[in-house]
């Protein structure tokens, strides 16, 4: 057991000897009782305490100063030791460089006892020394050791060697020096059938298991990635809007509901299974601002929900109008209304928009080929404008931010791409041209890295194939395309989470373009699965015979006196019978009029109106006005006056010239075939 003595600046000393002195004093004065002491001092012995007090020992001291000077050397040399270590593990294979044996337990800090015989010596006896050193020392654990400043020190390595590197950051930057062209997914793909009409709208759910498509047969189909074995079936189509066909589909960044546009003026938004929710009101037509009415007034072109707040979503219009709406509203009111405004101040259609990807901006392409950029919170100017962004008239078809929201990419219909820095909106940075568009909703979208921009390509029916086309963002290159056979890309849409390309095509067929090794899940599920045996069910079917004439249907009537009674019977029942009624004599009965009774009608056609037949022959009854009219050409005059001057008038009938047809044939009949007809 160490005792360590503490000494007060004052300069007295407590010892833990006190009682000793006080019994060698006892023993001094009353050395009578030295039989009574030797008592005690076994009793002491018996007690353990037998060398409490027989000698006087010092207290231990310690010198801090050297005491961190051989931590701090403990702790360099040992760092030495581990960076000598890893020099070595360095130069050697890279599977030993894998297992580096840890460094050694660093020294645990804390006051150690210093045996030197320096220390000892310099252990003061007086009560002055106690009182200098006392000064020096310092109450408390040690300081940790001072930083090393040494430029050839800075090097070393103390703590716990780093973990080894990880093989999938390795295999992301391989990913990243990878050229363009070998980062599109689109080694294989799969073919889902819609319909017979144009593919006219696509969308994912952000988890990417679940796939709508809409088309111009009204019609959508909805398809699970994980349920869904090889035969490539949906498993739900619905008819939500009648006999408009689907122009925009998109699902909430949770994926619990559906924003669904038509061809009509009001929006609808469906559950996840195809339940409706909410149906948007309609508008005022009569109404001159847009924004006093309740909803659209004109049929809607796009929508899209909110990317960061639940159950916010914009939809565009042909009346020049962009409306937000909020799903709690019940679709009862927009909540705000943007409009849109041409170079000259008049309305202008709204073809295409949507959110940027913080939710802070609204893009609209208009009509007029203009691109107009409205802050959320301010619905009363434009922030950014663009009047000659496409071809005025032929609208803009698609608008779509980047995941850096810095760049817009617009997609017009004169045939054209374009690529626009909004921090300077006056010119754009890339054009991409002989693109050809002929749907109002063809699509162009950024890559999940944001390095290449994707969009389609239509032909007319049998004049080629249809592209989808990849371009570098930073120079507008062609990268790829892929072409498909007998069809146009109208929508193209790259999932983030799924890598995997889907595009909507013009005969009616949705394709999945993936990758095994760079996409996940979606069409990879699927495929791997096979079609699903139909269960037989044998069955054992007894068949009736019937001989000829069992039924009653088949039997014949049995001619007899009782056959007779019977129709005679029929006949005189006027409902079996089925006799007409008879004639009513007088005024009438039973709600008929009689033939000559007293009604007012009956008066009519019997002295106003009686029954004239003319028999006499039309072709003289107009030839008899020949000469009028000849005199007073007023009927024909004016009619033929140009073409025919001189009128002709038919001067026999069509008998007279049928007549006359078939005498010429007899005369002119060769005598040889008059003998072989007769």
């Amino acid at each position: 057991m160490w005792v360590i003595r503490i000494t007060c600046r004052s300069g007295h000393q407590r010892s833990p000897g006190v009682n000793q002195s006080l019994a060698s004093q006892k023993r001094s004065d009353n050395v009578e009782n030295q039989d009574n002491m030797d008592e005690d001092t076994d009793m002491s012995k018996v007690m353990g305490f037998s060398s409490f007090g027989g000698t006087k020992k010092k207290a231990m001291t310690f010198d801090l100063d050297s005491i961190l000077e051989q931590t701090k050397k403990t702790a360099q040399e040992r760092s030495r030791k581990v960076f000598e270590e890893r020099e070595a593990a360095r130069g050697s294979d890279s599977s030993d460089e894998d297992r580096m044996p840890p460094p050694p337990p660093r020294p645990r800090p804390g006051p150690q006892p210093s045996t030197s015989a320096a220390s000892q010596k310099s252990a003061p006896d007086s009560d002055s020394d106690d009182s200098d050193s006392s000064d020096d020392e310092m109450i408390g654990p040690p300081l940790p050791p001072p930083h090393k400043t040494d430029a050839g020190k800075d090097e070393e390595f103390i703590g716990p060697p780093l973990p080894p590197r990880d093989s999938d950051e390795d295999s992301d930057d391989d990913e990243e020096e990878d050229p363009l062209d070998k980062r599109i997914p689109a080694s294989h793909e799969i073919t889902l059938e819609h319909g017979n009409k144009t593919v006219s709208a696509l969308a994912l759910d952000p988890s990417g298991s679940r796939l709508i498509t809409g088309g111009y047969d009204y019609d959508i189909r909805f398809w699970d990635f994980a349920a869904m074995d090889a035969s490539l079936q949906s498993f739900r189509t619905i008819q939500p809007c009648e006999c408009h066909n689907i122009r925009s589909l998109a699902y909430t960044i949770t994926g619990d509901m559906i924003l669904i546009a038509a061809g009509n003026s009001q929006a609808k938004v469906f559950d996840r299974d195809g339940f409706e929710v909410l149906e948007c009101s309609k508008g005022d037509q009569y109404l001159q601002d847009m924004a006093k009415t309740k909803g659209h007034v004109a049929s809607l072109n796009s929508a899209c929900w909110h990317p960061r707040t639940k159950g916010l979503f914009l939809t565009c219009s042909d009346d020049s109008t962009v409306r937000i709406w909020d799903v709690e509203s019940e679709g009862k009111k927009h909540k705000t209304a943007f409009k849109a405004r041409s170079q000259q101040g008049r309305k202008t259609g709204v073809t295409s928009g949507g959110f940027s990807r913080d939710g802070k901006l609204i893009v609209g392409g208009c009509e007029d080929g203009s691109i107009q950029i409205w802050d959320a919170n301010l619905n009363v100017h434009t922030k950014y404008l663009q009047r000659t962004a496409h071809q005025n008239g032929a609208g803009i078809t698609c608008v779509s931010f980047s995941y850096d929201n810095r760049a817009l990419l617009s997609r017009g219909g004169d045939d054209t791409m374009k690529l626009w820095d909004i921090r300077s909106f006056k010119r754009p940075l890339n054009v991409a041209t002989k693109l050809q568009c002929f749907y109002p909703m063809t699509d162009c979208t950024f890559s999940p890295d944001d390095k290449m921009v994707v969009t389609g390509t239509q032909v007319k029916k049998g004049e080629g194939n249809g592209k989808l086309v990849f371009l570098d963002r930073e120079t507008f290159r062609t990268v790829d395309e892929i072409e498909l056979e007998d069809t146009g890309v109208v929508r193209c849409l790259w999932h983030y989470r799924l890598n995997q390309i889907i595009v909507g095509c013009s005969n009616g067929k949705a394709k999945v373009f993936y990758d095994p090794n760079k996409s996940h899940k979606g069409a990879k599920q699927c495929v791997v699965k096979t079609k699903r045996s139909m269960k037989q069910v044998e069955t054992v079917v007894h068949e009736q015979i019937l001989t000829p004439h069992a039924l009653p249907i088949f039997r014949e009537n049995r001619r007899g006196r009782m056959a007779w009674k019977q129709l005679v019977k029929d006949r005189s029942d006027p409902l079996r019978s089925h006799r007409p009624d008879l004639p009513v004599s007088g005024a009438g009965a039973g709600g008929r009029l009689g033939a000559t009774g007293s009604t007012l009608s009956s008066y009519i056609s019997r002295t106003i109106a009686p029954n004239i037949i003319d028999d006499s022959n039309p072709r003289e009854s107009i030839l008899r006005h020949a000469k009028e009219a000849e005199e007073n050409p007023v009927y024909l005059g004016h009619v033929y006056k140009i073409t025919q001057p001189d009128p002709k008038l038919a001067e026999k009938t069509l008998e007279q010239e049928i007549d006359e047809q078939e005498a010429k044939e007899k005369d002119t009949t060769p005598a040889w075939k008059k003998l072989k007809l007769a």
